[in-house]
């Protein structure tokens, strides 16, 4: 049903017991709420919020899925992807890893970056965008937008199963962001406008448009220092691809994360000892534990790159993004079946995520950095 009062439709009729919710993001909140408060299932793309003043709804509305005891699930895809999940099994062996170290500021124990591009072409024709997607009001920032993923990924792997509470668990202490300049003729590559919108004039300078999907933030989870760097360019150059970045470090080994042009644009994991006397041990390590995951990944195994270890992943686990989303369906219906199966963790997790996503933005726009000042400091 195209109709504007698709929501009200919806609500009236109760055509189901679910509903999956995408596209913009502003408001996704209230849709969600409504949803939940008529009884029915909510699977919700992300972000759920992307300003700090929605983040007491986003607690009302899992408030309201406990009282009336329908589902309500955050689309976190990342966590079905074979990359990640042998990170968070390293670096939850202390054979491998050892112990989390803290880092500062400076040198977080914790760093992670994604760089995507807005320019999209399937078949060389250019997968065009919704001219709202470029209005961070009604999108989000990178950070709270595609950002949402990184920050789960940092707290599934590093506090697998642990509550974490925002008010005591984390500290956001700097944001930044600065903009992709997009000109008339690139936006209307993108989108098929003619023109910028009305609502995208605020953003428009000397004739271009400011488009702020580039953020950073440091905060400490749990006191462990983090740093994420959530990038969006306009166009790949020729033969590139998205690229991704996680590291953690212990005081055994660093455990990354890379995807990048060695990669071939494929994500790959990689243990680095921090003793290099120690690679020896460490490959035993890493053997033991591949090993004892050879149960539900047989067939990993491990290259010695001189220095450094990788995790070799059989192509049968490079399932891609639409068998995560079938994954991630099949863990929502079994919540949609018994809602009190929904681990204890999660809620308080969820409502972590996206207060710091929020909260990072909120700093980065109360210190607003010029394009030159920030492409200088990034």
């Amino acid at each position: 049903y195209a109709g504007p009062d698709f929501l009200d439709r919806m609500i009236a009729e109760h055509p189901g017991n679910v509903v999956i919710l995408s596209g913009r993001n502003q408001g996704k909140i209230v849709a969600i709420q409504r949803a939940l408060t008529s009884g029915i299932n909510v699977m919700g793309d992300k972000p759920w919020v992307i300003e700090p003043e929605d983040l007491a709804k986003l607690e009302l509305a899992l408030k309201t899925s406990r009282i009336k005891k329908v589902a309500a699930y955050d689309a976190m895809t990342q966590r079905y992807e074979i990359s990640c999940i042998l990170q968070r099994e390293l670096v939850n062996d202390e054979a491998v890893f050892g112990k989390p170290v803290q880092g500062t500021k400076e040198k977080p124990a914790v760093t992670m970056e994604s760089v995507h591009y807005l320019l999209k072409l399937v078949a060389g024709v250019p997968n065009l965008r919704p001219a709202w997607f470029f209005d961070v009001r009604q999108q989000g920032e990178g950070l709270t937008d595609v950002g949402t993923h990184l920050v789960d990924l940092v707290q599934w792997i590093m506090f697998p199963d642990q509550t974490i509470r925002h008010r005591t668990g984390v500290n956001v202490l700097a944001g930044a962001h600065w903009p992709t300049v997009i000109t008339p003729d690139q936006f209307r590559r993108v989108t098929g406008e003619a023109a910028f919108p009305a609502y995208l004039q605020g953003a428009i300078r000397n004739g271009n448009l400011d488009y702020f999907c580039n953020n950073s933030v440091d905060y400490t989870l749990k006191g462990v220092h983090v740093r994420l760097v959530i990038k969006w360019d306009f166009e790949a150059p020729p033969g590139m691809g998205d690229t991704e970045l996680a590291i953690f470090e212990g005081s055994r080994s660093r455990v990354e994360v890379r995807q990048g042009a060695e990669e071939k644009y494929r994500p790959e994991v990689y243990v680095v000892p921090k003793d290099p006397a120690s690679i020896n041990a460490v490959r035993q390590a890493l053997e033991s534990k591949l090993q004892r995951l050879a149960g539900t990944y047989p067939g990993l195994g491990v290259k010695d790159l001189g220095g450094r270890l990788q995790v070799t992943i059989p192509d049968r686990y490079r399932i891609g993004h639409e068998a995560h989303f079938a994954l991630l369906c099949k863990q929502f219906l079994q919540y949609v079946r018994t809602p009190s199966a929904m681990p204890a963790w999660e809620e308080p997790g969820m409502i972590t995520k996206y207060y710091v996503t929020t909260r990072g933005v909120e700093l980065a726009r109360q210190g607003t950095q010029t394009t030159a000042k920030a492409a200088a400091a990034h």
